[in-house]
C-alpha cells in the first residue's frame, strides 16, 4: 500500500536546490499534456475511422494518462503552497480514481474483444494511428526516463507513478505497433481482437499499480 512506502532519500534536495527540478518536472508534465492530447485525438479518430479496438483503446489510455498529467501539475502545485503531506494525500486519492478508470477501460476493451472474435468483425489498416504509436514509443521512453531520474532526486513518489504509466504507454505503443503491421502484412480479421486483449494485461498492471501504490517503491 502507499502508506508502506519508504520515505524519500534523506540525500534530497531541498530549499533553492529543490525549485529547478519542481521546474523541470512541471515542463515534462506539460510537454506530456501536448503529446498525450494529440496521442488521444489521432488514435480515438482514427480508431472510429477503422474500426479498430486497438487504437481506441490506445487513445482511451492517453485520455487517462493525460488527466494524470494535470493531476500531477496541480499536485505539485500543492506542495510549493501547501507542503508534502498534503501533496501525497491529494496524489493518493488520484492514482486511485485513475485506477479505477484504468479498470473499467480494461472491461470495456475485454468485451469488447470478445465480441469482436465471436462475431469475426474486420477492420482497417490505418497509417494515423500507427504513426503516432510509432513516434509515442521513443517519446515514452523519453518522458519515462527524465521523470524517475527526477522522482528519485525529489523523493517524489507521485512523479515516479506518472513516470511508471509513461513506461506502460511505451509498451501500449509497441503492442500498437505490431499489432497493425501484423494486419497489414496478414489482413488477418483476428489480429485486432488479440492484440486489444495484449493491451488488457498492461492496463490491468497499471491501474493495480495506481491504486495501490506498489509503483512508488520499485
Amino acid at each position: 500500500m502507499a502508506e508502506s512506502c519508504a520515505p524519500p532519500p534523506p540525500s534530497s534536495p531541498s530549499g533553492s536546490d529543490r525549485l529547478p527540478l519542481i521546474r523541470e518536472a512541471f515542463r515534462l508534465e506539460w510537454l506530456t499534456i501536448g503529446w498525450m492530447t494529440i496521442e488521444a485525438v489521432v488514435a480515438i479518430a482514427s480508431g472510429v475511422a477503422a474500426d479498430s479496438l486497438v487504437l481506441i483503446a490506445f487513445g482511451l489510455d492517453s485520455v487517462i494518462e493525460l488527466a494524470s498529467a494535470g493531476v500531477l501539475i496541480w499536485r505539485l502545485s500543492v506542495e510549493l503552497h501547501h507542503g508534502k503531506s498534503f501533496s501525497e494525500h491529494a496524489e493518493r486519492t488520484a492514482s486511485r480514481i485513475g485506477g479505477a478508470l484504468l479498470f473499467l477501460l480494461a472491461a470495456y476493451v475485454t468485451a469488447a474483444a470478445v465480441w469482436r472474435l465471436w462475431t469475426g468483425g474486420g477492420e482497417e489498416f490505418s497509417w494515423p494511428g500507427f504513426i503516432v504509436a510509432l513516434v509515442a514509443i521513443p517519446a515514452m521512453r523519453y518522458l519515462a526516463q527524465r521523470k524517475i531520474a527526477i522522482a528519485d532526486q525529489i523523493g517524489s513518489r507521485a512523479l515516479r507513478a506518472d513516470a511508471i504509466e509513461a513506461v506502460t504507454c511505451g509498451w501500449l505503443s509497441f503492442v500498437v505497433v505490431v499489432t497493425l503491421a501484423a494486419q497489414w502484412l496478414f489482413g488477418a480479421w483476428w489480429i485486432d481482437g488479440v492484440g486489444s486483449l495484449a493491451i488488457v494485461w498492461l492496463l490491468v498492471k497499471e491501474g493495480r499499480e495506481a491504486w495501490s501504490g506498489d509503483d512508488c517503491c520499485s
